[in-house]
């Protein structure tokens, strides 16, 4: 008589906590500033305000921006705040850096809102594969946010994890 198949991670305490889950779903664009420099050196605040003014940002309605410069240039900070006013009128968001940095930023803001309480106390997998590889820094916010609500953190796959961090009882 052959024994009957237990799936013993399906009954374990252990929580699951995939990253693809808390993944920005809307569009990330880069914007190069350095497009708007006078010379490719300088951004002229007159210039750029009627490129502001005049452009329809409302083609990144519903989409992020990743605001980058690629060249040495120095931007003044208002420049900045100039893209983020007209794009926040538009419906799109930005965030300085690359695509990839601004998507971890994001990634890393999700995590910090995790509900606590959906963790307090369990047993937390963080689970090692998915659709991107985020950088050491989301690794780091995730422990950092996490283990002072659980009651223990390991990372990898059910099957083979990495103990991380076990609450000593009191």
């Amino acid at each position: 008589m052959a024994e009957e198949i237990v799936n013993r991670v399906a009954n374990s305490e252990l929580v699951q906590l995939e990253l693809d889950d808390y993944a920005f779903e809307i569009p990330i664009k880069e914007y190069d500033i350095a497009q708007n420099l006078f010379e490719g050196l300088i951004l002229r605040e007159k210039e750029f305000r009627g490129f502001i003014d005049k452009f329809d940002w409302s083609v990144y309605r519903g989409m992020c921006l990743a605001i980058v410069c690629s060249t040495g240039a120095i931007i003044p900070n208002w420049a900045f705040m100039l893209l983020a006013s007209a794009l926040e009128s538009a419906g799109a968001s930005c965030h300085y850096g690359s695509e990839t940095e601004v998507r971890e930023r994001i990634l890393i803001d999700r995590i910090h809102e995790i509900a606590r309480e959906k963790f307090a106390g369990k047993k937390v997998l963080i689970k090692g594969c998915g659709k991107f590889e985020p950088s050491p820094e989301v690794y780091l916010s995730l422990t950092r946010t996490l283990q002072p609500h659980v009651r223990s953190l390991m990372f990898g796959e059910a099957c083979s994890t990495v103990p991380v961090f076990k609450k000593v009882p009191q």
